[in-house]
C-alpha cells in the first residue's frame, strides 16, 4: 500500500501587495493617528467606525472615476442570500451609507472621523499596498463654504501637529465649478470631447503648459517616443484651458482675476470663482496665510467625484529618488466638496466636504525628514540568576511599571548569563537589572547601562569613556531611582 503523501506546508509569505508591521512601525502609526484624532476632536468632529464590509450595492461605483464594474475592491458572493459583499476600498462611501441610515438620528450638519485601514485590488506597486491606512473628517447636510474653508484650516494644522512645519507643506485650493465654467466658455458640446480634455487638463503637472498644448491638439510624442493622439483642438478653442491651467498669480486677488477672465461669462464658473473667493477670506480671517494655504488651480482631483472646492496638501521639501535624484515629496492628503454621493440613497441632495489625510505616506515623509524612525529604546529587562527567585523578579518588574517604567522579566532558559544580555541588546533594552544570590543577601541590585555599553563597545578608543562606568549597584530600595536617571539622561 503506497504511503499517503503529507500535505505541503504553506508558504510563510506575505500576500502579494501587502506587508506586516512590527513594533515602531505600529507605534508611530497609532501616534500620529492619535494626534490627528486630536485635532479632529478639537474641531468639533466626532469619532465615527463603520463597518469594514460593505454590500457591493452600497459601494456603488467602485474607485472614483474608475469605470471598471466589481473590480478594484475585495469582493464575494455570500452562499445563502447571493449577495455581494466588498472590504470598503475608502471611509467616505461607507459614510454616505452610514448617514443615509441613520440621518434621522444624525445632527445636522453631521461632523465625523474616521480612521482605519482600506483595501483596494489594484496592481500592486513600489509603495503601493492594497492595503493602507486613511484618517478622513467630513462635514454633511451643509453647502457653506465656511465648511470647506475650516477643513482646509484644520488640515493645515495636522500637518503642523505631527510634525511637518510651515515651510515644508502648501495646502492647495481649487474648485471644480471653475473648471466647469473654462469648458462651457470653450462651447464643447460633445461629452466624449469633454472628457478627453479633462484627462488632458489632470496631465498638466506632468506635461506642463507646452504638453498641455500639443495635447490639447494635434498630440505629442511622449517620454518612450510613442505618439499620443491629441484632442482635435483649435489654438483659440484650447485658450480657456490653457487661461485656466496657467492663472495663478503672485496673490490670491491676482489669481481671482485670472480665473474670472478665463470663465468668461459662465455662471457657474464666476459662481466657482466667488466660492473661491469666500474661501481665502474666510481662512485670512481664520490667520491662515498663503504661506499655508493658496488658491491654485493646478489642483485637479477626482473630476466625476467633486462637485465643488477641492483641496490638496502637498509637501514642499526636496527628496533623493532610487536614482540620487531630488525630487518633492508631493500629496499626502486630498478632498474636495462632494454633494451628490449621499443622494444614491436618498434621492435627494445632501451637500457634503471633507478630507482623506494618507497616513502611510505622512509617516514616510516624517521618517524622510528625519523626525521619526530612530532607534527607539526597548523594555528595562531584569535578568534571572535564580529561577527559584521569580517571585523577587516579577516584583522588581511591578515597581518599574507602577513608576511608568517599561520593563520586563527575562522569560527564556536563564541557564546563560550572556543570552540574557544578548536578549537585552536585541530588544533595544536601555538598561539591564541584575540581583544574584550575593546581591539579595547584601540588599543591593546591579544596574547595567546597555545604552553607555554598546557606546563604549563601538568606540575606537575608550578614552572618551574611561571615567564613566556603565554599571551601578545600588541599594535594593533606589531601584526605580536609579533606572530613571539613566533613562532621563538620554531622554
Amino acid at each position: 500500500m503506497a504511503k499517503p503523501k503529507k500535505a505541503p506546508r504553506p508558504k510563510a509569505q506575505t500576500p502579494k501587495g501587502f506587508r506586516d508591521y512590527f513594533g515602531a512601525d505600529v507605534t508611530e502609526r497609532a501616534e500620529m493617528l492619535t494626534a490627528i484624532a486630536q485635532v479632529y476632536h478639537r474641531y468639533g468632529f466626532d469619532a465615527m467606525e463603520s463597518a469594514a464590509v460593505e454590500t457591493v450595492e452600497a459601494l456603488g461605483k467602485f474607485l472614483p472615476d474608475i469605470d471598471r464594474p466589481n473590480e478594484g475592491v475585495f469582493a464575494w458572493q455570500e452562499a445563502d442570500d447571493g449577495d455581494w459583499l466588498a472590504l470598503r476600498y475608502d471611509l467616505t462611501a461607507p459614510l454616505a451609507r452610514v448617514y443615509a441610515q441613520h440621518r434621522n438620528d444624525l445632527p445636522a450638519p453631521y461632523r465625523r472621523y474616521a480612521m482605519g485601514p482600506v483595501w483596494r485590488n489594484e496592481k500592486p506597486g513600489p509603495g503601493r499596498y492594497r492595503q493602507f491606512y486613511q484618517c478622513d473628517a467630513d462635514t454633511v447636510g451643509t453647502g457653506s463654504v465656511a465648511a470647506d474653508a475650516e477643513i482646509c484650516a484644520m488640515l493645515a494644522d495636522c500637518l503642523e501637529t505631527v510634525g511637518i512645519p510651515r515651510c515644508d507643506y502648501v495646502v492647495r485650493v481649487n474648485n471644480r465649478k471653475v473648471l466647469n465654467g473654462v469648458l462651457e466658455a470653450m462651447g464643447l458640446n460633445d461629452d466624449a470631447q469633454r472628457d478627453a480634455v479633462l484627462r488632458t487638463i489632470d496631465k498638466f503637472d506632468k506635461v506642463g503648459e507646452a504638453g498641455v498644448r500639443e495635447l490639447l491638439g494635434k498630440g505629442r510624442l511622449d517620454s518612450s517616443g510613442a505618439y499620443i493622439d491629441g484632442v482635435g483642438l483649435t489654438t483659440d478653442q484650447a485658450e480657456p484651458v490653457i487661461a485656466f491651467l496657467t492663472s495663478k498669480g503672485d496673490s490670491a486677488a491676482q489669481t481671482l482675476g485670472n480665473l474670472r477672465t478665463a470663465v468668461g461669462d459662465s455662471a457657474i464658473g464666476a459662481d466657482g470663482v466667488a466660492e473661491l473667493e469666500q474661501i481665502s477670506d474666510l481662512l485670512a480671517s481664520g490667520g491662515y496665510g498663503p504661506d499655508q494655504i493658496e488658491i491654485d488651480p493646478s489642483v485637479v482631483r477626482g473630476l466625476g467625484y467633486y462637485t465643488g472646492p477641492v483641496f490638496e496638501a502637498e509637501l514642499t521639501f526636496d527628496i533623493l529618488d532610487e536614482k540620487g535624484r531630488k525630487r518633492q515629496f508631493g500629496s499626502v492628503a486630498g478632498g474636495g466638496r462632494y454633494d451628490d454621493l449621499v443622494k444614491r440613497f436618498t434621492g435627494q441632495s445632501v451637500p457634503a466636504t471633507g478630507v482623506s489625510i494618507g497616513v502611510d505616506r505622512l509617516l514616510a515623509a516624517l521618517r524622510e525628514k528625519g523626525r521619526i524612525g530612530r532607534q527607539s529604546h526597548g523594555p528595562v529587562v531584569v535578568t534571572v540568576m535564580d529561577r527559584d527567585r521569580m517571585g523577587d523578579y516579577l516584583a522588581m518588574v511591578a515597581e518599574l511599571r507602577n513608576a511608568g517604567i517599561r520593563a520586563e522579566v527575562y522569560l527564556g532558559n536563564p541557564k546563560n548569563f550572556g543570552n540574557q544580555l544578548k536578549y537585552a541588546d536585541k530588544r533595544h533594552a536601555p538598561v539591564a537589572v541584575i540581583e544574584g544570590a550575593d546581591e539579595k543577601a547584601n540588599g543591593v541590585v546591579q544596574i547595567k547601562d546597555l545604552i553607555l555599553g554598546t557606546k563604549i563597545a563601538e568606540s575606537a578608543s575608550l578614552e572618551e569613556w574611561q571615567d564613566r562606568p556603565n554599571q551601578f549597584e545600588v541599594p535594593r530600595s533606589e531601584l526605580v531611582t536609579k533606572v530613571r536617571d539613566i533613562l532621563e539622561s538620554y531622554a
